[in-house]
């Protein structure tokens, strides 16, 4: 990879987003209450299909770029256990929810309540990656992959339906900064050497050290652990450059959740990240420079600067099903339609797939060997 170097950034003033306001927007035809539409990128009407633009084309803007020294509110929020009471403001009906969640629907009216994220040792949002992909067109992304889990067992993949997905939107820390390292690597030559019993393959090792600068766009951090990491890897990556700017309207409908990882704790998660990606980066160009057959022993000096971060929600369809008592989940970005889970495997499958195959082996042996 080239070696990069990027100019500052104009830094950004954090931004208090009031999202306290209800997302309940009206339906002018019917009265019924609007969601968002991944289809359309606006609101639309579940009952008599109108539809609305949340802003125009030439309004819409990105998260902006914040100053991660200026933050003041940095620290993990430990909420998991805690809960709310919310006053739907359409019936006035009361609904329990866990704290973390900053959006969810009334279950008695459909009303969209948008709860305040803005609190007590929170930051707001600043964008949002809306769903490209509805429920429909997740719906078919898993049909298609639950065909090629050739292993499960046929009762759980029955357990696994279709109408149980929820559309959520999990909280992410992006991460801009331009890194410099001073790295010292060893790297080696092979040797074709003549030997008494023929010839042998020799490594011949050397030194080198250098500088090694690299500008880091959007390292992404997911702000909540209340998700298996392996799975969210799956159905990675998002379009994070894809953000808009929040606006309540955008998460009408949806469940969406406040980060527990703090700001703080997500930069040193990213920085080991940006380290072991670095450390590749670097082991690619010792070997590009040296002409290596190996590189070994990489150790990297890196200083962070120009760090900054973004606040962002990410779309994610999720679902879960129950098989011999254990829970297994299924997640599809809401951006693409990756598909990424846990299916429980049946051993009498896969014994006989292995006997199939051994079998098929064994004559493919006879008939190659035998004599007629």
């Amino acid at each position: 990879m080239r070696d990069t170097w990027r100019e500052p950034l104009e830094q950004q003033e954090p931004e208090v987003v009031r999202t306290k306001e209800e997302t309940d927007r009206k339906c002018p035809d019917c009265g019924g209450t609007m969601d968002f539409d991944p289809r359309t990128g606006g609101l639309s009407c579940p009952y008599c299909g109108h539809k609305e633009e949340i802003v125009s084309r030439e309004e819409i803007r990105s998260a902006k770029e914040l100053d991660f020294s200026k933050a003041e509110e940095t620290g993990n929020c430990n909420w998991g256990v805690e809960k709310k009471v919310v006053i739907c403001k359409s019936c006035g009906a009361e609904s329990v929810y866990d704290a973390l969640e900053i959006a969810s629907e009334c279950p008695y009216c459909g009303s969209n309540q948008v709860m305040e994220e803005k609190g007590k040792n929170t930051l707001a949002p600043g964008g949002v990656c809306p769903f490209r992909v509805d429920k429909k067109q997740a719906g078919q992304r898993f049909k298609n992959w639950m065909k090629h889990k050739w292993f499960c067992p046929r009762e759980a993949k029955e357990k696994a339906k279709l109408e149980a997905f929820q559309g959520i939107y999990l909280p992410a820390w992006t991460f801009d900064t331009q890194t410099r390292s001073k790295y010292r690597a060893a790297y080696g030559i092979h040797r074709t050497v003549k030997t008494k019993n023929g010839s042998q393959i020799r490594t011949e090792w050397h030194h080198t050290s250098g500088m090694y600068q690299e500008f880091i766009d959007d390292q992404l951090v997911f702000g909540s652990d209340r998700y298996d990491r392996g799975i969210l890897n799956q159905i990675q990556p998002f379009a994070t450059e894809q953000n808009v700017e929040y606006k309540p309207e955008y998460v009408a409908g949806f469940g969406a959740e406040r980060y527990s990882v703090g700001l703080k704790e997500a930069w040193e998660r990213a920085k080991q990240l940006i380290t072991n990606r670095l450390q590749q980066n670097v082991e690619d160009k010792v070997r590009r420079e040296t002409q290596a057959d190996e590189v070994a022993q990489v150790q990297l000096q890196t200083s962070f600067s120009q760090v900054t971060y973004k606040y962002l929600l990410l779309p994610v369809w999720i679902s879960s099903f129950t098989y011999h008592g254990k829970v297994y989940q299924i997640m599809i970005n809401g951006q693409t339609g990756r598909v990424g889970g846990r299916t429980p495997v049946s051993w009498v499958r896969v014994v006989l797939v292995v006997l199939g195959v051994v079998l098929f082996m064994l004559l493919v042996y006879l008939l190659n060997n035998y004599v007629f």
